[in-house]
């Protein structure tokens, strides 16, 4: 059998969700993400992909 290797996503918040629409709050929460400068560490599938996109200008993908 092959070794499947999962790659990941490491993403951090960089803005607040204040006055933001709900499902971009519900969004950040579901990245596990609800503070500023937080970081969190996720399976690269394409559902996080858009949830990243969905919230693009409050988070950054951190490079490492």
């Amino acid at each position: 059998m092959a070794k499947t290797e999962n790659k990941t996503v490491t993403v951090r918040q960089t803005a607040s969700p204040i006055r933001r629409k709900s499902d971009q709050r519900a969004t950040l929460v579901g990245l596990g993400l609800n503070q500023i400068g937080r970081e969190s560490t996720l399976e690269d599938t394409p559902s996080v992909r858009g949830m990243i996109a969905k919230v693009a200008h409050m988070v950054e993908v951190v490079e490492k």
